[in-house]
Order: C-alpha cells, then sequence, then structure tokens
C-alpha cells in the first residue's frame, strides 16, 4: 500500500477479515480524507499512524475490536484533523475510559457514532460546546450520564438519537424540546421517573424509529389525540403506563408496549379497516375481554403477542385471517373451547404458543400438516384430551415440543424418527428470527428483524430464552395420561437437549439405545411404571445434568459410571428393588458379581440362547427326516440301504476272522 502513499484520497475495506493493527504505513498517506474499515477484525490501542493526516474527513472504525482509552485515541488526530473531521464511526469495539471534552471543539462534526463500547463518566454541555452540524448522535450501551444544565438549548439539530442505557433521569430530558427533525430517538434503559411531558408527541413529524423502553414512565396516553400515521416504530415496554390504548395508535407499524399496567380491551385494534401494524406485543398488563372479531384488519401481522393478561373468552375464527403470521403467543391467559379450525390457514406460523389457558378438546390432526414450518410449539397447561396424534411427526422443523400437563392419553407416537431437525445434531442458529416490514412515514417500507424469546420449564424452573433460544431442542410429555412402553425411535432424536416424559402411566423398559442421545442435558421418566434395569447406555451421556428416574419399578444395580453416581440419591426413589451408589442400600453378590449384565447384554444373550435352540431343533428336523424319512417313503433306497449294510456286515465279519487268526497264529 505504501506504493500510493501520495496519491490516495478514499481508502474503503470494509466487511473483510483483515487481522492484526492498524499499520503505520497510513501515516505517509498524507492525501487520505475518507477511511472504512467498517467491520473488521482489526485490534491495537493507539493508532498513530493517524496523527500525520490533516485531511482527514471521514474515519470509520466500526465493528472492530480496537481497546485503550478513547481520550488517547482523540489526542493522537492532529489538530487539522480535528478540525476538518466530518465523520467518526467507532460503534462495537472496545474502548474505555472517559469521553474528553475537546470533542466539543470539532466544529465540522457530523457524524459521532461511540455506541457499544466500554466508555464512562459524565457527558455534560461542554462536550457538545461547538458541534452545531451534529446531526447523527449515537452513544448507546455505554456506562455514560448525561448530566445538562435544566435549561440547556444544544447548538445543533439531530437527525438520529441513540442515548440508549445513558443515565438521563430522573426528569425526562428537557432539551428534547428543542428537536424537533429527529428521524429516530432511542432514549431507553435511560432511569427516566417521570411522567411524559405534553410537548413530546408534537416535536416532529418525520419519526420512523422511538424508543422510551425500560423507565417508569406514566400518563403516556393522558389526553392522547394525535395520529400516530407518522410514527412507524413505537417501543415504550416496561414502563408504568397505565389506562387504555388509544385508538390513534393502531395507525403505527410497530407497537411493543409489554410489562406494563394497560388495562381494558384490545378494541382499539378496530378503530380502521385496514392497518400497517406488522408486530404487535401487548404481553403482560392487565388487559381483559375477548378477542375482537376485526382481526381480520390485521393482514400484515407478522408477529401477535398478547401473552400475560386476563383475556377470556374462545380463540375467534378470524384468527385464521392473520395469513402472514409467523408468531402467535397467547399464553396464561383464560382463553377456552376448540381450537378453531380457521388457525390451520396460518401456514405461515414458526412460533404457537398457547400454554397456560382453559383450551379443551383433542389436539387437532391437522396441526402437522397445516404448521409445516413451525419450530416451537407450546400446548402446555390446558385441557387437551385425546391421544397423541401421528401428524405430529409432520413437523420436521420442530425444535421445542411441549405438550404437558394436559388429560392426553395413549400412546407416544412411533414415529418420532421423522422429526428431522430433532434427529440431527447441531444445524442451529443462536436465535429463532423473523423478518417483516416497517413503513416510514414516506410510505416506503424498511425491513426489521425481530428475535422471538420463549418461556418453559428448564431444569425444574422457569426459564426466559431469547440469544440463545435457536440451540434449545426439548420435548416435553410430562403430567398427562400416556400409556405404554418408550418407543425405542425415541433413541433418534440425537439433537434433543432436554426429554421429559414424566407423570405419565408409562410401562416397559427403558430403550438401551437410551445412550445414543448423547446431547441430553436433561432427562426425566419419574413417577411412572417403568420396570427393568437401567440400560448402562445412559452413563455414556457425559453432558447430562438432570436426571430423575424416581418413583418407578427399577431393578438391579445402578450402573458404574461418574455421571449416574454424582446424582442426588432422590432422584431414585421409590424404586425399592433398585441399588448401589448412590443410593445407600448395597446389591447383593448376585447383582453385583461378574455375571451381572445390562439390560443390552441380558437381550443379547436371550436371543442368541432363543437362536441356538431354534437352530437345534431345525437341524434335528432336518436330519431325521431327511435319512429316516427318505428310507421310509421310498421303497427303492430302503432295499439299496438294507443291501449296503448287510455287505457292510459281512466285509466287517470277514476283517475281524482274519485279524483272529493272525493274532493266534503269532
Amino acid at each position: 500500500m505504501s506504493n500510493y502513499s501520495t496519491s490516495l484520497v478514499d481508502l474503503y475495506l470494509s466487511s473483510n477479515h483483515l487481522t492484526g493493527s492498524i499499520p503505520d504505513v497510513f501515516g505517509n498517506m498524507s492525501s487520505l480524507a475518507d477511511v472504512d474499515l467498517y467491520g473488521n477484525q482489526l485490534e491495537g490501542a493507539e493508532p498513530h499512524s493517524f496523527s500525520t493526516l490533516c485531511s482527514l474527513q471521514s474515519l470509520d472504525l466500526e465493528g472492530n475490536n480496537l481497546s485503550g482509552q478513547f481520550s488517547r485515541f482523540v489526542q493522537i488526530l492532529p489538530t487539522c484533523a480535528q478540525n476538518s473531521l466530518e465523520s467518526l464511526w467507532l460503534y462495537g469495539n472496545q474502548l474505555s475510559g472517559r469521553i474528553p471534552e475537546s470533542i466539543g471543539q470539532m466544529s465540522k462534526l457530523e457524524y459521532l457514532g461511540l455506541g457499544m463500547n466500554a466508555l464512562e463518566g459524565v457527558i455534560s454541555d461542554s462536550h457538545f460546546s461547538k458541534l452545531s452540524k451534529l446531526s447523527y448522535l449515537d452513544l448507546s450501551s455505554n456506562s455514560l450520564v448525561l448530566n445538562f444544565q435544566s435549561n440547556w438549548t444544544p447548538p445543533f439539530q439531530l437527525d438520529y438519537i441513540s442515548l440508549g442505557s445513558c443515565k438521563m433521569g430522573p426528569y425526562f430530558p428537557k432539551w428534547l424540546q428543542t428537536q424537533n427533525k429527529y428521524s429516530s430517538l432511542n432514549i431507553s434503559n435511560a432511569g427516566i421517573v417521570d411522567i411524559l411531558p405534553s410537548w413530546f408527541w408534537g416535536t416532529t413529524r418525520n419519526v420512523e424509529f422511538i424508543s422510551l423502553s425500560h423507565n417508569q414512565i406514566g400518563e403516556m396516553f393522558t389526553n392522547l389525540t394525535m395520529d400516530f400515521a407518522n410514527y412507524p416504530a413505537v417501543h415504550l415496554s416496561s414502563n408504568q403506563i397505565e389506562g387504555q390504548i388509544p385508538a390513534t395508535l393502531s395507525h403505527v407499524s410497530y407497537l411493543d408496549l409489554s410489562n406494563n399496567n394497560i388495562s381494558g380491551s384490545i378494541s382499539f385494534l378496530c378503530a380502521s379497516a385496514a392497518l400497517r401494524l406488522s408486530f404487535l406485543n401487548l404481553s403482560y398488563n392487565n388487559l381483559s375481554g375477548e378477542l375482537p372479531e376485526c382481526l381480520t384488519h390485521l393482514g400484515n401481522l407478522v408477529m401477535l403477542d398478547l401473552s400475560s393478561n386476563a383475556l377470556s373468552g374462545k380463540i375467534p375464527s378470524t384468527i385464521g385471517s392473520l395469513f402472514g403470521i409467523e408468531t402467535l403467543k397467547l399464553r396464561s391467559n383464560e382463553f377456552v373451547g376448540e381450537l378453531p379450525l380457521s388457525l390451520k390457514n396460518c401456514t405461515s406460523l414458526t412460533v404457537l404458543d398457547l400454554a397456560d389457558n382453559q383450551l379443551s378438546g383433542s389436539i387437532p390432526k391437522w396441526l402437522g400438516a397445516s404448521f409445516q414450518k413451525l419450530v416451537i410449539l407450546m400446548l402446555s397447561s390446558n385441557h387437551f384430551n385425546g391421544s397423541l396424534p401421528p401428524q405430529l411427526c409432520d413437523l420436521i422443523y420442530i425444535q421445542i415440543l411441549d405438550v404437558s400437563v394436559n388429560n392426553i392419553s395413549g400412546g407416544i407416537p412411533n414415529c418420532l424418527k421423522k422429526l428431522t431437525t430433532l434427529a440431527q445434531k447441531g444445524n442451529s442458529s443462536l436465535t429463532v428470527e423473523h423478518s417483516f416490514v416497517v413503513y416510514t412515514y414516506l410510505q416506503s417500507g424498511r425491513e426489521e428483524i425481530y428475535e422471538d424469546d420463549e418461556i418453559f420449564i428448564w431444569k425444574g424452573s422457569m426459564q426466559v430464552y431469547r440469544n440463545t433460544l435457536g440451540l434449545v431442542r426439548s420435548i416435553d410429555f410430562s403430567s398427562n395420561r400416556l400409556t405404554g412402553e418408550i418407543p425405542r425411535e425415541i433413541s433418534h432424536l440425537v439433537g434433543l437437549v432436554s426429554l421429559n416424559l414424566s407423570r405419565n402411566q408409562l410401562t416397559g423398559q427403558i430403550t438401551p439405545d437410551i445412550g445414543k442421545l448423547e446431547s441430553l442435558d436433561s432427562l426425566d421418566l419419574s413417577r411412572n411404571h417403568i420396570d427393568g434395569r437401567i440400560p448402562t447406555s445412559l452413563a455414556r451421556i457425559s453432558r447430562l445434568g438432570v436426571l430423575d428416574l424416581s418413583h418407578n419399578n427399577l431393578i438391579g444395580k445402578i450402573p458404574t459410571g461418574t455421571q449416574l453416581q454424582s446424582f442426588d440419591p432422590s432422584f431414585y426413589d421409590g424404586n425399592p428393588q433398585l441399588c448401589g451408589p448412590p443410593l445407600k442400600k448395597p446389591c447383593d453378590i448376585e447383582e453385583t458379581g461378574p455375571d451381572q449384565v445390562s439390560n443390552e447384554e441380558d437381550k443379547d444373550g436371550q436371543l442368541i440362547r432363543y437362536g441356538f435352540y431354534i437352530s437345534m431343533g431345525l437341524g434335528f428336523f432336518v436330519g431325521f427326516w431327511g435319512v429316516c424319512g427318505s428310507l421310509i417313503f421310498i421303497r427303492e433306497w430302503r432295499y439299496t440301504y438294507f443291501k449296503f449294510l448287510n455287505s457292510l456286515n459281512d466285509w466287517l465279519y470277514v476283517r475281524v476272522v482274519l485279524i483272529k487268526r493272525k493274532l493266534t497264529d503269532a
């Protein structure tokens, strides 16, 4: 690169796999104006090569591994560069320390992106004293405190404001009243404990994104009459919002009001006939009443979460008009009745969570055929009855299948090996993501990505998963009335991380191939009628962290292995004929001697013995009737055979006489 030292003006090397530190050769490129090294793996603390770049206008080092003190980074830039710099992008690095006040002297600076670092300290008015051209400000995801004078008037008009996790409370920041051009505002998790000022919603008409989530803001909807058609994405989750949702909020494309104290119905969705809503999260509130019939207005909806409210009644048939829905969560409400047949029209579903309601009837057979894309199915804690339909095995992409705590009877289907995703190791992403379109105030579409989360019992406690949800692979049929044996086919599901079949009426033995489930972290077969020995292959599952075999009819010695001996003895309780560590009951000589074998060895030995007896019987039958039968039924063979015996007798007689005579003569 030194060949271009005097002439290079623009250098774009973004989104590659460049490593190491920023080379010194940059110091010789005195003409450099734009440097873009975004999205590489560059390291280092003090890039001294920038100390001579007087023509520098744009520096983009976002998304690398740069470390060290940010104040030192600024000091390295020459005074001439500080006076010419228009864009400074350092988002997503590992820079630490304080932001120096000298940054406020960069009078030409328009874009400042310092989010997602390890910066700390206080930001005051002087940090922005001469930044009159600043339009983009990102200080999010640091440990900064914004301490401005109450009457401070910023010298800039920002278009993009991202101050998430910057502490600026407890009062709502008054300086925002001066900003009337921004299209994106994020002041989430800012420590604000205040009511929303009446001037806030009217500050700008061009907002595309606004987030006030994870604060303690109240009285959000008081006298709210403005049209939200120009507010495509509104995040107001985890505050102290009370009252009913105003109809005007139905005009947005993205609405998150979860984790508040909102009451009343969701009839606001019926305010207009054609809604742009593609994302709606109203979970963890106090909403009541039935789902309105106007769900037909929500044709663009991709995600709907109404979990943890007090909604009641039947799920209306109009739910089937949500043709594009990918995530539907109605968990923890008071819904009753059977699943509407129209739900089968929602063929794009990847997450369906109806757990913890009062739904009844049988699990529909069409569920497997209609929801070919389903990844998560949660039907637990309802009143479903009947048997498990074999069509569930058509859910080839399923990763979490939970029908626990119902009244389901019959056996476990023998077709489980058809669950293709669960029958493979790996091949999972960390998250379960969905894309949807958010319409801006210019009516143009912008694609957004949503990461799903899910709540379920894991290792005995309720857990919420988001960032690693895609790695969870679980089957939970517990607390039903299932009968019969555990099908051997379950050993084909080598990708399973959790298997819970507890609290049923299952019988028979644990399949000897259980050890093939090498990914298992949790196995619960407790409170059934399972008998026989514990397979030795179970001890070979090195990842097993939770095991409960209590209250069954298991017999014999617990197989020796570090895994099985490390569990609490209570997980083997209720099996009177079970012995050996970690139980205090010792095994007798017959059980601990060398003749003790595993279930697999027992069965193999039985097969060998059976084979021997069968072979011996067949051999006797064939040999006996092959010879004797021929002599009895074929006259010529009989005459020939007896003639041969007579000749043999004569020959033997002559030989004996001759030998005797020789011995006498001798």
